[in-house]
C-alpha cells in the first residue's frame, strides 16, 4: 500500500469516531417539550416541560384565582403535577423548587399548602418575593426541576 493511500486511510478511520458522536446526541440525550394537554399549534412562547436525558425542567406555573393564596398554591401545584407526569415523573422526584411570593407577607399561608406535596423527602426549594408576577393577580408562581 502506497505511503499517501495509507495516510488518507488512518485519517479517515481516525476522524470517523469524532464525526459518529458529533452526528449523536451526548449520552443519547435529547431535549424534548412535553404537553399536559394537546400540543399547541404553532410556535409557542415558551414549553411547560422540557426534558433532557432524565432531568425534566417545569416552567414557572400561577394562576390569576380570587381565592388567595392558598387555593393558588394548591391550583399551581396540581398544574405542576399534570405537567410533571406528561414527561414521565411526578411530584415525589423534584429535586429543586423555586417558588415566587407576590407579598412575603403570605409565605407561611403558602408553606401550608405546600407541605407534604413533595412526598416525604421534599426537594432543595427558593422563595422570594418578586418584584413583580407577570400575570395579573398572581400571588404565587411556582417552578420545579426533577428527574424521572
Amino acid at each position: 500500500m502506497k505511503s499517501s493511500t495509507r495516510r488518507k486511510l488512518l485519517t479517515t478511520v481516525a476522524a470517523a469516531p469524532g464525526a459518529l458522536a458529533a452526528a449523536q446526541p451526548a449520552g443519547g440525550r435529547v431535549k424534548q417539550a412535553h404537553y399536559p394537554g394537546a400540543k399547541p399549534s404553532g410556535t409557542p412562547l415558551y414549553s411547560t416541560a422540557i426534558s433532557y436525558g432524565d432531568l425534566v425542567f417545569i416552567s414557572g406555573h400561577g394562576v390569576a384565582d380570587k381565592g388567595g393564596v392558598k387555593v393558588q398554591t394548591a391550583k399551581v401545584l396540581d398544574q405542576i403535577a399534570k405537567a410533571l407526569e406528561s414527561a414521565g415523573s411526578s411530584m415525589e422526584k423534584v429535586l429543586k423548587c423555586n417558588v415566587y411570593l407576590q407579598n412575603i407577607g403570605d409565605y407561611k399561608a403558602m408553606n401550608e399548602v405546600y407541605l407534604g406535596r413533595f412526598g416525604s423527602t421534599p426537594p432543595v426549594r427558593t422563595t422570594i418575593a418578586a418584584a413583580a408576577i407577570p400575570l395579573d393577580g398572581c400571588l404565587v408562581e411556582i417552578d420545579v426541576i426533577a428527574h424521572r
